[in-house]
């Protein structure tokens, strides 16, 4: 019965969601995607080849049993494929519908080629929130407490999977924020179109629930030391995340309207959930009738021209130094922010702002692609005497993420820092250079994406736990 449900994928077509038409969409901050209805999410489920070596979960930063859910889901098995599904992500509503999977588990499908991969995202997505609305999604109710506690310094994905797998084992977990929700840059860095809002606060409110306290407005270095944590509980996790917006030399640059693409972000998101931010209220981080010009080329590169298309720009142009198939960012998002009027000009670099005080252009050079460098990616090179200009009243660096002087801001001089800013560790514990303090997630990694911070978030967990029971059993044997 089960093989007859399976191996679909010779005469049936791979399909996504209904995506709703481009005009529509721009016109709101609504997810783009409707979800699978029931036969629909059955049918893409069954296309599966069920492979011997799943490349799916190969490629999967959390080893998802992908093949084992779909299978489930093809036989209406929902209740089991949620249950498989979260036994190894902490939050597959949000990874599926924000993790890149074309380059990820649909982009190593072993049935691609010829066929087109399974729709592996969609149907994840599709089964966390039916779990939801059946109730298969419960608290944490851990079988014995712990009276040790950990305190944990971020609430974004890696501090959050951690905060959870932490609470299974029945530890007192509290999570300090220096913002005024939980979910970090899933909150204010990811826009509603990819992530509504409602579904990280939902994951939230579960979290909360079973017992895990969050402390929001703490700002650790100023509002509480990094020792008084350390005094306070058994252990402690900085999972910061990477905040700061990595800099552009060049002239103009200090002109106004020329904003970090996170500030840009957050003011975004902050009046999508109702906040006052007087900084759109002026206009400063508004794009409405504006020309914008957004540099970059990666994920939050498509976040800031998709929100600007939205907040109704009067024109949105990408300027990124290499071509179209050597872009960091997501192809998929690339195409939807074609569909909804996003002009890309590949092969050009800034070399200078322009305006009098307020932007009103980007001069440009063109880039020539060279010979490929040690990574194997081809090393870009100014084209002479090709400058142009394009006119804008705003533009908006979308360069990547730099972590923040953490021994600086935590008064923690002793902690120490790779040579790229992030936290060191002895990669086999995940401890900081202080003991008891650990560190994961983009702080240790870098700038990485929602699954890797989930990934870490678990690992650490497992090297917190094995460290308190150390020093539990140490306790036990000086006691005798």
């Amino acid at each position: 019965m089960t093989t007859d449900r399976m191996l679909k994928f010779v005469h049936t077509a791979k399909r996504m969601p209904a995506k709703r038409k481009a005009e529509e969409r721009r016109q709101d901050f609504g997810e783009i995607y409707n979800e699978f209805a029931t036969e629909q999410a059955r049918e893409q489920a069954g296309r599966c080849s069920q492979c011997g070596v799943p490349y799916c979960q190969v490629h999967c930063p959390l080893s998802n049993n992908i093949p084992d859910w779909l299978m489930l889901t093809a036989e209406g098995r929902l209740e089991e494929a949620y249950e498989i599904s979260s036994a190894t992500n902490n939050f597959p509503e949000i990874c599926g519908r924000i993790c890149p999977q074309d380059r990820l588990c649909e982009g190593n499908c072993v049935i691609e080629k010829g066929f087109d991969s399974v729709t592996i995202g969609s149907v994840e997505k599709y089964i966390t929130e039916t779990a939801f609305e059946q109730g298969w999604v419960k608290p944490v109710k851990p079988a014995q407490e712990r009276k040790e506690s950990v305190g944990i310094i971020g609430g974004g994905p890696g501090g959050l999977a951690a905060a959870e797998q932490l609470r299974k084992r029945g530890y007192q977990v509290h999570v300090y924020d220096r913002y005024d929700r939980i979910g970090g840059l899933m909150i204010y860095g990811i826009p509603n179109f990819k992530l509504e809002k409602d579904v990280v606060q939902r994951r939230s409110k579960v979290l909360e629930d079973s017992g895990i306290t969050f402390h929001t407005g703490v700002d650790v270095g100023k509002d509480v030391t990094v020792a008084e944590l350390r005094e306070k509980h058994d252990a402690v996790l900085i999972a910061t995340g990477v905040y700061k917006a990595r800099e552009m030399k060049c002239p103009g640059i200090g002109l106004g309207n020329v904003n970090a693409a996170l500030d840009y972000l957050t003011a975004s998101n902050r009046v999508g959930l109702g906040d006052k931010v007087p900084a759109f209220e002026d206009g400063s981080l508004d794009a409405k009738g504006k020309d914008v010009v957004v540099i970059g080329g990666g994920d939050t590169a498509m976040d800031c021209v998709r929100t600007a298309i939205r907040q109704g720009a009067k024109s949105v142009k990408c300027v990124y130094r290499r071509d179209k198939a050597n872009m960091p960012g997501s192809q998929r998002e690339v195409q939807n922010a074609e569909e909804e009027g996003v002009e890309f000009i590949w092969l050009a670099a800034p070399e200078a702002f322009t305006g009098d005080g307020v932007i009103d252009g980007v001069r440009c050079h063109r880039i020539h692609l060279g010979v490929p460098d040690a990574t194997g990616r081809q090393a870009p090179q100014v084209v002479e005497d090709s400058s142009f200009t394009i006119p804008a009243d705003m533009a908006i660096l979308a360069l990547g993420f730099d972590p923040e002087d953490l021994p600086e801001m935590f008064g923690e001089k002793e902690l120490k820092v790779s040579r790229w800013g992030t936290l060191s560790v002895d990669f086999t514990t995940m401890m900081t250079s202080l003991d008891g303090v650990f560190a994961a997630g983009d702080i240790v990694r870098g700038a990485s994406l929602v699954v890797w911070a989930v990934r870490d978030g678990r690992d650490v967990a497992d090297q917190i736990h094995a460290f308190i029971e150390r020093k539990a059993t140490a306790a036990l044997d000086l006691a005798s």
